[in-house]
């Protein structure tokens, strides 16, 4: 059997991509193939998977040398099974930047392109089979396109992700902008979660001029039930970055709606940070940063400058 299954942290487009794969290789390839979460995805993801009549796919559990892989929306290793080099990886679909690190038993299958999200990128590959979808499998990629666009507000979007939701909109003869804020409604719903929780979870790991940091973004359209609970956020990021091994947690509220983020501003080290990484002017413990929406394309890259 294929295992198919995307990061760790899983979104909307990491779950819904392997379970869009997994239709691909089973019903049009006819390969026995199953898609997997790494861990629990968030609350967006939950909400698409039972929207568009599917079970969420099974825990991954412990990976074999034996075990044949596909990878989706990563190619870091760092965000998958501590032991992925030893499995049979078979081929990688992303949409991010070549981390490196990956190790393959063989030359492998490998597609990276430069859109908003995997799924966008699922389509190529699928072409016309795409036509003969359920509509169950079109909902799931309609709603990875907007999860990653942030309704195409975030400069991820292409013209390609565009053009493909509104064709699969038309397809389901839903509005976009109706869907799109039952989406973001369920995204904004962490009610259940610990602070430790809600820090990883929208959250990657990366390297910096040295410094190792823990970057969690929340998208919501309802930032001040985030902001309400500033104080103990900030109180929990001391014990993630020790148990997570990195030196500094940076959380990025992004209100979808208004289109800007907001940084929580723990200690003087992340002040120095906003001021240097994003020509802010911190006062107290936080700091909006207008037009900030995106991880991949704003965050990171100003970290890195």
């Amino acid at each position: 059997m294929i295992k198919i299954f995307g990061h760790l942290a899983p979104d909307t487009d990491a779950t819904c991509s392997a379970m869009i794969w997994e239709w691909y290789l089973s019903k049009v390839q006819g390969k026995n193939a199953q898609a997997f979460v790494l861990e629990a995805p968030n609350s967006e993801a939950a909400f698409v998977v039972n929207r568009w009549g599917f079970e969420m796919p099974a825990m991954l559990g412990e990976l074999s040398a034996d075990d044949e892989v596909v990878i989706v929306d990563t190619n870091n290793p760092g965000e998958l099974p501590g032991n992925i080099n030893d499995a049979n990886i078979a081929e990688i679909i992303d949409h991010h930047l070549l981390t490196g690190g990956i190790k393959t038993k063989s030359p492998i299958k490998v597609t990276i392109r430069p859109v908003a999200s995997t799924a966008t990128v699922m389509s190529w590959l699928i072409g016309r089979d795409l036509d003969t979808a359920p509509d169950g499998i079109k909902g799931l990629m309609l709603s990875c396109v907007l999860s990653d666009t942030l309704e195409f507000r975030s400069p991820t979007t292409t013209p390609t992700d565009r053009a493909l939701a509104e064709r699969l909109a038309g397809d389901l003869n839903l509005d976009i902008a109706t869907y799109a804020a039952e989406m973001f409604a369920a995204k904004s719903d962490i009610s259940h979660l610990t602070d430790a929780e809600l820090l990883r979870l929208d959250s990657k790991i990366y390297e910096a001029k040295g410094v190792n940091y823990r970057v969690s973004v929340l998208e919501t359209t309802a930032p001040a039930v985030v902001l309400d609970r500033q104080a103990s956020l900030m109180a929990s990021m001391d014990d993630v970055a020790t148990a997570d091994g990195v030196d500094q947690v940076l959380l990025f509220v992004v209100d979808i709606l208004r289109e800007e983020a907001t940084l929580f501003l723990p200690n003087d080290a992340v002040r120095a940070v906003a001021a240097s990484a994003f020509d802010a002017k911190p006062e107290g413990d936080r700091v909006v940063l207008p037009g900030v929406v995106s991880r991949k394309k704003q965050i990171i890259p100003a970290l890195a400058g």
